[in-house]
């Protein structure tokens, strides 16, 4: 058995289950409509490699697929299984920063889809880190180490690490039922 239900941990898949089907549990995300998906899959108690390395091949057919423990999959699910809606709403807004500035809209939004696709490949093809790729682009006092100030200024890494770090918490919690997910959003807001 696949299971793409997030938060839903291998363990209570299997105990639900009552046998001792091999169980992989897979987080993909939405890119995978364009076969552009990240995929990472883990096995359960019963899954053996063969069982792991044909769900990766079922994904490898519409991206990237990789192997991993399954500590981690709540971190996945929320860096790459919500990383789409992250990186469409910096997009929405740098286009409309290019609107702002006298671009016309579908212009805009095209550079933009444009260049992040090109620096998430050039990352990719490089194996650099991203700061070194973007050292690249800064010259000294030009318009690049501006505008990068001013991300910084508002604070865009912090609030980038806080929406992943809250959304880890929440798929911590999806497969607990709606009752627990409140209790959990309860605790937040009273500070616990």
């Amino acid at each position: 058995m696949i299971s793409i239900l997030a938060g839903v941990s291998t363990d209570r898949l299997e105990s639900l289950l009552g046998t001792e089907n091999p169980v992989v549990r897979a987080m993909p995300n939405t890119p995978c409509v364009v076969g552009e998906g990240m995929t990472v899959v883990c096995r359960g108690r019963y899954g053996s490699k063969s069982d792991l390395d044909r769900a990766s091949r079922i994904f490898e057919a519409v991206g990237k697929c990789l192997p991993i423990d399954e500590i981690h999959i709540n971190a996945v699910t929320a860096l790459s299984g919500s990383g789409p809606a992250y990186q469409f709403l910096i997009m929405e807004a740098l286009a409309d920063a290019g609107v702002r500035v006298g671009l016309p809209r579908q212009l805009a939004l095209t550079l933009v889809a444009q260049t992040a696709l090109g620096a998430a490949r050039m990352v990719l093809a490089s194996g650099r880190h991203p700061a070194s790729l973007r050292d690249d682009v800064t010259t000294p006092a030009g318009c690049t180490i501006g505008g990068l100030l001013m991300l910084e200024d508002g604070r865009i890494r912090s609030v980038l690490a806080r929406a992943v770090e809250e959304a880890t918490k929440i798929s911590a919690h999806l497969g607990a039922g709606p009752s627990k997910i409140s209790e959990t959003a309860a605790g937040q807001r009273a500070g616990h």
